[in-house]
């Protein structure tokens, strides 16, 4: 025999359902709960058991507590017990009982309210409530302002500037803090406006973001004078490193690890005229694909020795296709070989974008387990300066 507790279960795994007939318009109909049905065999056998049951059943019922579930009753005719009643059907009979049963009558009411103001406020969002009516109850408390956002950006679909710039009467963090819900309401909102291949808030809602910066170093003191009065190391975010075109013949870009622990190989670059160097960044080396300037530069990459440093060559590459490499050979690696440690392991074994040289090199790095990698700052000064002076000649 079921349960009170059972059928609350029941009940509240319905209520989303309600709230959708609800925002439909629909009128409420009685909510029958199921349960399971009295065999006649039973009857006997477990007649203390069930009669224990109904008693504890009509105990939480509507019948005993004044709301909640109706029992409706069948009459069973049984030679050796008589004439018995077994519940039959349960249900709430109204919305008042329903909600009640469930102690949701506070959130029903506030879920009205909110409702109210969606709809008031930006009525094509109905349709959006209807398919998400337990996110309009999670959010209780945020609407109006949810609402004020919402209208701004249905007003204004490309702002162009940061979260914490919106003239909109919230706290500056509001956005921050509910871009997920707000994600969900502006693509139903303003559609057509958003930047569909993109995650990131800012980037598909129009908005300024913070960028990466692009690391760079002036080689030529001319024309570090000439650029930047005479500042030859700086950092600036990727958008107007993309602008900068800088006027120079030959760019080095140099791997740079997340500590920062080649930073005196890049710090300690010759002075070499219509020359700069650039700290790759790792990965993001891909930033770089998007400055065009750099079409018709000379460009050299020097990276670690090791399976990513040929990937990340690979990668540059592919966007540059003049790139040359420095100090990425076997004479290299040869040379400097006590200093070899265990490098990371690729899941892929060829490369694209690599000369026949650095293909072999890459090759043989996969074929070893141990010592397959050479760090930039393993290489003395000396030697670096060497190389580099050596290329430039070429």
């Amino acid at each position: 025999m079921i349960t009170a507790a059972e059928i609350k279960k029941q009940a509240e795994k319905a209520y989303e359902a309600f709230l959708i007939a609800f925002l439909k318009g629909d009128l409420f109909s009685p909510k029958e709960i199921r349960f399971g049905k009295i065999r006649p065999g039973e009857t006997l056998e477990k007649y203390s058991h069930i009669t224990e049951s109904i008693k504890r059943l009509k105990e939480h019922s509507k019948e005993a507590a004044g709301y909640g579930y109706t029992i409706q009753y069948s009459e069973v005719n049984n030679r050796k017990i008589g004439k018995q009643f077994f519940p039959r059907k349960i249900l709430f009979e109204n919305e008042a009982d329903y909600l009640r049963f469930i102690d949701k009558e506070k959130e029903f009411t506030k879920f009205k309210e909110n409702v109210s103001i969606i709809i008031n406020a930006l009525p094509v969002l109905k349709d959006w409530v209807i398919n998400n009516p337990m996110k309009v109850i999670d959010h209780s408390s945020k609407w109006q302002d949810l609402v004020a956002v919402c209208q701004y950006f249905v007003g204004n679909p490309k702002p162009m500037i940061y979260i914490r710039e919106l003239p909109i009467e919230v706290h500056t963090k509001f956005v921050e803090e509910n871009k997920g819900l707000l994600k969900s309401l502006l693509d139903f909102l303003i559609e057509r406006y958003i930047n569909k291949t993109e995650s990131d808030f800012e980037k598909r809602f129009n908005l300024k973001y913070y960028e990466p910066f692009i690391r760079m170093r002036i080689l030529d003191s001319d024309l570090a004078q000439h650029l930047y009065s005479g500042i030859a190391d700086l950092a600036i975010p990727q958008s107007e490193f993309y602008k900068a075109d800088i006027r120079c013949k030959l760019v080095l870009v140099m791997e740079n690890k997340t500590n920062f622990s080649n930073a005196m190989n890049f710090l300690t670059l010759p002075e070499l005229k219509e020359s700069m160097a650039v700290f790759g960044n790792g990965y993001q080396i891909e930033l770089l694909g998007n400055a065009q300037w750099l079409s018709d530069k000379h460009i050299i990459y020097w990276g670690d020795i090791d399976a990513h440093g040929f990937h990340i060559l690979s990668i540059l590459r592919s966007y540059f296709p003049q790139t040359k490499s420095l100090m990425m050979d076997f004479e290299t690696f040869d040379h400097f070989r006590n200093f070899r440690v265990r490098g990371p392991v690729l899941t892929f074994n060829s490369l694209p974008h690599l000369t026949n040289e650095e293909s072999n090199l890459f090759q043989y790095l996969l074929s070893l387990k141990d010592g397959n990698r050479l760090e930039q700052e393993r290489i003395t000064h000396q030697f670096a300066l060497n190389k580099i002076l050596q290329l430039l000649r070429k």
